[in-house]
């Protein structure tokens, strides 16, 4: 029986042209039958990937968009039904980065190939929300910063915005504190990062030792509240060092509780504030590799 691919298509996304969406629908109908569905925003991708799951039983879905169309579809998702690919046509594609998917052509291999692996991912819950994650979660700072991104910049400047916005954060600081609360230990920091993947923010390593297949987050503290010890972070994390330093602790966990009131960002756009309890979920759906 042939197998239909659904196609949600994100028109936004810093790579889409009409031209790339049209190719990809052209060398995946000799396979099967396409169907496309178009959005603009991680919440419209949300509702079509929950209307496809309510549609059939065992749905076979590519994101073509970036890292938030990706984390719009995954919260859409009917648990353990649905087979994902990533056509990378985002702007920092980060998961295609952690895949190793270099080019459309690649990611249209992949789905002919049909490898699959079960990743592990982050389920982040607030008291009236909840909220999945397949990259990173970040409570202080980079949850400002994303709070912070004018849609208007980031259509115009891609990465550029979040630079900006980092700038507007760091004129406007504050010194507020977190408490993360992993079994029986207790952390006093100024923000957090809970890693998910190696990568961060496009081609910089974070977490060298986070991992979607690994059932535990690489965690990363920052302690000090001073603009300095995040440049020296930004610094090392271009440079490859990866150092436990008094600025910045880092630990392995499967589930932790963040306390305080800050901005929490999950995959790269914000979401609320805190306090947030996150930990490990697996077997949520099954993605091409």
């Amino acid at each position: 029986m042939p197998r239909t691919y659904h196609l949600i298509v994100n028109t936004l996304a810093g790579a889409y042209t009409a031209e790339r969406g049209e190719y990809l629908v052209r060398n995946l109908e000799g396979a099967g039958a396409v169907t496309v569905h178009t959005v603009t925003k991680p919440g419209e991708a949300t509702r079509s990937a929950n209307r496809i799951c309510a549609q059939e039983e065992q749905p076979f879905i590519i994101v073509c968009g970036g890292d938030g169309t990706i984390n719009g579809v995954i919260n859409g998702l009917t648990f353990g039904k649905a087979t994902l690919a990533v056509a990378p046509l985002g702007t920092a594609n980060i998961l295609a980065r952690e895949l190793g998917i270099v080019s459309l052509d690649d990611a249209l291999a992949r789905i002919t190939v049909g490898a699959t692996r079960s990743p592990v991912v982050g389920l982040l819950q607030a008291e009236r929300k909840k909220q999945y994650f397949l990259l990173m979660a970040g409570v202080g700072f980079d949850g400002f910063i994303c709070e912070s991104v004018r849609p208007a910049e980031k259509s115009l400047l891609g990465r550029g915005a979040y630079l900006l916005a980092a700038l507007r954060r760091l004129a406007a600081w504050e010194r507020e504190r977190l408490e993360i609360y992993v079994d029986e230990m207790r952390i006093d920091c100024h923000s957090v990062v809970v890693c998910n993947a190696a990568r961060y923010g496009g081609r910089g390593v974070l977490a060298p030792g986070a991992d979607i297949f690994s059932p535990e987050f690489e965690v990363i503290c920052v302690k000090d509240d001073r603009r300095r010890s995040y440049l020296r972070l930004i610094l090392n994390t271009l440079a490859g060092r990866y150092p436990d330093t008094q600025d910045v602790r880092r630990f392995a966990t499967a589930k932790l509780v963040v306390s305080g009131k800050k901005a929490v960002q999950a995959d790269g756009d914000y979401i609320g504030y805190s306090p947030v309890r996150i930990s490990c979920v697996e077997q949520l759906f099954k993605l091409i590799v």
